[in-house]
């Protein structure tokens, strides 16, 4: 454990000491803000729905951009050889990295409460909305970093890393809007693969088991894939 503790304080200290952190950050809150807060004054309703229905869609840029390099760069300086050599092994590098990730997506989202102050004038707000809001962005930020890490560790490209965690976020994303198109029988295949679907599930506020497991195992395949990927350089 004190190994993955030390990976994980060293990947996050190298992405909060860079500049680029703090501009990702202020980017991530000026972007959410400049599509929510034009809904919210139309409808004058003191809840984040607008802010958590678009949320899926900025987790597929943002995560990908956080995770691009974490695995990519140590392949392409070539260090990620003398974590390997160590005692580490894929399995706690992977851990390490996917811990900083998850320090960094709390620092996405910790500054966004500051809309729940912005937002109390209007009314009353219900909790319950909120806090499954905020624990589903939780849990498919953490698939999300998943999926961006696993496209770092098959390649030395930041770039490629980035389009290919790209890709797969917005086909999770955006899987069950393609439902329409599709015989009855398959509607329940699709809906249940779609990440888009179960994080509106948990943002209204149903805390569905499936959901949960959904995200869990999601996480756990992109990182088991990231491990063989790590493997795969020895």
């Amino acid at each position: 454990m004190k190994t993955v503790l030390t990976i994980a304080r060293r990947e996050a200290s190298s992405f909060f000491q860079s500049p680029m952190a703090y501009i990702v950050i202020a980017l991530f809150l000026l972007i959410n803000a400049i599509f929510f807060f034009p809904t919210f004054f139309i409808f004058d309703r003191a809840e984040l729905r607008g802010f958590f229905q678009l949320l899926p869609l900025f987790f597929s840029f943002f995560l990908p951009a956080v995770t691009m390099r974490m695995l990519s760069e140590e392949f392409k300086s070539g260090t990620i050889e003398t974590l390997i050599t160590l005692p580490a092994g894929a399995e706690k590098i992977i851990a390490g990295k996917y811990l900083a990730a998850l320090g960094i997506l709390g620092g996405l989202l910790a500054p966004t409460l500051l809309y729940l102050l912005l937002i109390a004038p209007a009314g009353d707000i219900d909790p319950g909305p909120v806090f499954g809001g905020y624990l589903g962005a939780f849990f498919l930020g953490a698939a999300y970093t998943a999926v961006g890490l696993f496209a770092s560790s098959r390649t030395g490209n930041q770039i490629v890393a980035f389009v290919t965690a790209l890709s797969v976020c917005l086909v999770l994303t955006f899987m069950d809007s393609f439902m329409v198109f599709l015989p009855p029988f398959l509607v329940g295949v699709l809906e249940y693969f779609s990440a888009g679907y179960h994080f509106e599930t948990i943002a209204r506020g149903i805390l569905d088991s499936r959901a949960f497991v959904y995200f869990i195992s999601l996480s756990l395949v992109f990182l088991i894939g990231a491990v063989r990927g790590v493997e795969a350089r020895r």
